[in-house]
Parts: structure tokens; C-alpha cells; sequence
């Protein structure tokens, strides 16, 4: 039973994946590279090689993950989560609201966990392997060690435990925390102007702020929102500039101009 319910995780880690990231670099990566070549934040694409250094980790890592999630699902633990069942128990707006609760619990967790592991002592064990990526593409989403791969997995127990959640609300976050992943390493910035300079747009984690982290291996630290980067000082200090010069470049020319 435990097998059977590993290999149907597995294929629906792995398909999510295929699809998702699989979309984005097709249109991205060779349909339509040319017309978007204005947003590309490295002028230069990673080598095959990247690419299948990229695939071949993530499919590792998917093994990490389905792991996690039989146990997180077996007997031994789902009662002592905060998992339950029936929507009607808490109503469909706070199913809702557990998606979004549970991207801020795994923004702070990502934050803090990815800054950790970039400490001396443990960055070659836990998290090279990602920064491989220089210049990650789409397929770098989940191209973690195995070691990362426990870590990146462990935010959906510290949810579980931490907030009363639903299946569904379980999945919906699931999805969006992969789009946002591929999103953060597609290597375009295709988020407009009026997003990243409206009140609220100017607190969400962009692609180019991610790009920006896998260049420079500092600061960045952040998954969703800019929130822990700009409290605690740890925002690249060309990162305004740079996404400027994407997203709104008469902007950042007057900018320059003017100092």
C-alpha cells in the first residue's frame, strides 16, 4: 500500500513538474525566445549540459518529497496533524485563507533555511548543488541535493502541525508554490511595470531578484515576498537598478541620468 501510494506521488511530483516547468521553457526557451529576449535578465542561455544537471535533480528530489509525503499521510502521523477532511468544519473562506497562511509560513521557513544553509559549514553539503544554476532556467526549480531536498520538503509538515488545512487547500498551495518556483527561476522577468511599481507589486519576490541571488550567490534570500530581505538588510543593493532596467528602462535611464 505505502509503495503504491509512493510511485502515484512520485508521477504527480513528477508530472506537475514536467508540465509546468516544461511549459515555461518551451515557450521561453524555443518557441518564442527572440520576441522576449528584451526581458532576458542573463544575456546568455545555460549549456544542455545545465539543462539535464538541472532535470536529473529535480527527478531525485521528487523522491524526497513523495517520501515525505507518505509519512506526513500514514497513520503514524496524520493524527497528530492539523489536517481535516470535511471544508464544512472550517467553510470555504478559511480553506482560502489556509493557502495564503500557509505561503507566509513557508515564505519565513524558506528565508531562514535557505540563508542557513549558504553558511560556510554547510552550504557545500546542503545547497551547491543548486547553486550550479548560475544561470538557472525553468528546469532548476527543484534541482536540489538530497539534503535539500529534506529541507525544501519539510515546510509541508511544519504546516500541517503548525494550521488546521485541507487537502485541497494542501494542493492548491502546492501548485502555486511550483509556479512560483519555475517563475522565480525562468530566467525572464515578465512581471509588468505597473505590478513591480504598484504599492503592494513592490513586496513580491521577482524573477530577477531570484536570478539575481544564483548570479551572486548573496542576498535575495527571499521565495514569495521581499518582506525578511528588506528587514534585515539582505537585498542585493543593485537590485532595484537592475530590475528597473527590465521592467521600466526610460525609469532606470532617468535614474541614472539624474545621479
Amino acid at each position: 500500500m505505502a509503495g503504491s501510494q509512493f510511485w502515484m506521488l512520485y508521477g504527480l511530483l513528477a508530472a506537475r513538474y514536467v508540465v509546468i516547468a516544461g511549459l515555461a521553457f518551451l515557450v521561453f526557451y524555443f518557441f518564442f525566445s527572440s520576441r522576449f529576449s528584451k526581458l532576458k535578465i542573463q544575456a546568455l542561455f545555460p549549456k544542455r549540459k545545465d539543462y539535464v544537471r538541472e532535470v536529473a535533480y529535480s527527478f531525485l528530489t521528487f523522491f524526497t518529497f513523495a517520501l515525505v509525503g507518505v509519512v506526513l499521510s500514514s497513520s503514524a502521523v496524520l493524527p497528530y496533524t492539523q489536517i481535516y477532511q470535511d471544508v464544512s468544519d472550517y467553510g470555504w473562506g478559511y480553506m482560502l485563507l489556509s493557502v495564503v497562511l500557509a505561503l507566509l509560513i513557508h515564505d519565513a521557513y524558506f528565508y531562514w533555511t535557505h540563508r542557513l544553509m549558504h553558511h560556510p559549514r554547510l552550504f557545500k553539503l546542503f545547497h551547491l548543488t543548486h547553486h550550479r544554476s548560475v544561470n538557472p532556467s525553468p528546469w532548476a526549480a527543484f534541482a536540489f541535493s538530497p539534503l535539500e531536498a529534506v529541507v525544501e520538503a519539510g515546510v509541508i509538515l511544519v504546516i500541517a502541525f503548525l494550521i488546521p488545512i485541507h487537502p485541497l487547500g494542501i494542493l492548491l498551495f502546492l501548485l502555486f508554490m511550483t509556479v512560483y518556483n519555475v517563475y522565480g527561476h525562468l530566467g525572464y522577468e515578465i512581471y509588468p511595470k505597473w505590478v513591480v511599481n504598484s504599492r503592494f507589486g513592490r513586496w513580491l519576490n521577482t524573477s530577477t531578484n531570484h536570478n539575481m541571488h544564483h548570479k551572486y550567490f548573496k542576498g535575495n534570500y527571499g521565495l514569495y515576498f521581499r518582506f525578511w530581505d528588506e528587514l534585515l538588510g539582505t537585498t542585493h543593493p543593485h537590485y532595484e537598478k537592475t530590475l528597473a532596467k527590465l521592467v521600466s528602462p526610460e525609469q532606470e535611464q532617468q535614474t541614472s541620468q539624474s545621479s
